[in-house]
């Protein structure tokens, strides 16, 4: 795990330079074509990316964005009109059976489809009219991490596709602030420590880094067993907050930007409610280290639009190192595999 954690900077370099040729070609045809709207497909890590993709391009095309729920077809067989729809489906393997269900039947529906997996030769990069690989080469950690960070690099081509006005400058930079963050491993190993006995905590997110709540909440889930609960700032406070406690952990994605205001409430209640917090942010945002009781802050200046990738790397390191504090491997989490087939 750790070393996929360590090898995005150059997956992340490589699938922009690699993709770039068929993103064009794929711009032109939205350019003619433009969807009425997006639904995106996908479970598990593969759907926190697609929790940013829906944010990212609404954010930035005006084009609503649904996530798909594959049961509705797979399960109760309903028949969904995809006129004038582009269907994105996002698969790490490329083999989940009710995502590919889910692709197959829009294109039947007459909805412009495309794939976004890490393998080229998948079931699914057979089904999807347009494919664009995440170039992470073989993960071989059941804990995704270079495919969750390519998969979010795919939606920012995408969304460029689809007409959003993002400077390429920007999404070349991405890479470099990927190694920023890596840079911060023995900082963030050193803090997991400090954590060795928790079994239970909150991830809050908001707007772009909503997603990376999700992801990092799984992470910890998955490799160290530890019951972490995922909200955005908004839903955290209708109930939720209600379990907090002196000394309750809670970890924040806490960026600059238009997210700032209700990130910097909930770290200002959270402190009132004596909890433990844990925020992660960057130079842009000096004002979150008089509120979190601990502050990981990535050592460069970086817009919201840009902070997904950079900042989802150090809570990756984080849960590779609480799962060492912890006495589990990472790489060998129980009753898991690579490949999930649901239907």
């Amino acid at each position: 795990m750790l070393e996929e954690i360590r090898q995005q900077p150059e997956a992340l370099a490589r699938t922009l330079a690699s993709e770039m040729k068929r993103i064009e070609k794929f711009k032109a045809l939205m350019d003619r074509r433009k969807p009425r709207m997006v639904v995106l497909a996908a479970r598990g890590t593969s759907d926190n990316a697609a929790q940013f993709g829906r944010y990212l391009i609404e954010i930035t095309t005006g084009i609503p964005v649904s996530l798909a729920a594959p049961s509705v077809q797979t399960v109760y067989g309903a028949k969904l009109n995809y006129k004038d729809a582009l269907v994105v489906a996002i698969s790490q393997s490329g083999e989940s059976t009710d995502i590919n269900v889910v692709l197959e039947q829009a294109r039947k529906a007459g909805a412009v489809t495309v794939g976004i997996t890490n393998e080229a030769g998948s079931a699914m990069a057979k089904l999807a009219e347009h494919v664009f690989l995440v170039r992470a080469g073989r993960e071989k950690s059941v804990a995704a991490t270079k495919t969750y960070s390519g998969q979010l690099m795919m939606f920012y081509l995408l969304a460029w596709a689809l007409g959003a006005k993002l400077r390429m400058e920007d999404l070349e930079n991405i890479p470099a602030l990927a190694q920023t963050a890596l840079s911060l491993e023995m900082e963030v190993t050193a803090l997991a420590e400090r954590y060795r006995f928790m079994n239970h905590a909150v991830v809050v997110g908001r707007g772009l880094n909503y997603a990376n709540a999700f992801e990092f909440a799984l992470k910890m889930m998955e490799t160290s067993y530890v019951i972490a609960e995922r909200f955005s700032a908004a839903d955290f406070l209708h109930g939720p907050i209600a379990i907090v406690e002196p000394d309750f952990p809670a970890f924040l994605f806490a960026p600059s930007g238009p997210t700032w205001k209700s990130m910097e409430e909930m770290l200002l209640r959270l402190r009132g409610l004596k909890a433990e917090t844990v925020a992660i942010t960057d130079r842009r945002n000096p004002g979150v280290a008089k509120l979190a009781t601990r502050v990981i802050s990535i050592p460069e200046r970086i817009p919201e639009l840009f902070t997904a990738i950079p900042y989802i790397i150090p809570a990756q390191l984080f849960a590779a190192a609480l799962a060492a504090e912890k006495g589990l491997d990472p790489d060998k989490p129980r009753t898991l595999a690579k490949i999930t087939r649901t239907l």
